[in-house]
């Protein structure tokens, strides 16, 4: 999501919001808390864009219905 401002007749993006979700077994949620909390730092695009575009994550943490939802296809 993001939110966007027309400025002197052009649109500029000025918020952006990623919403991660993710299909990990409950034992698994910690790390996933815990990873998100940093990761931001270690990504080139985040950290690319941060001075330019308010930037803001939220992880969603769903428990996989069954073991192919969450095995590569």
């Amino acid at each position: 999501m993001g939110e966007i401002e027309l400025e002197e007749n052009v649109l500029v993006i000025r918020r952006i919001h990623v919403r991660l979700t993710l299909k990990a077994e409950e034992s698994n949620w910690e790390t996933a808390t815990r990873v998100h909390g940093f990761f931001a730092d270690k990504c080139p695009v985040y950290r690319s864009l941060k001075a330019a575009i308010a930037m803001t994550t939220e992880l969603i943490l769903e428990a996989p219905a069954s073991v192919s939802d969450i095995a590569p296809a």
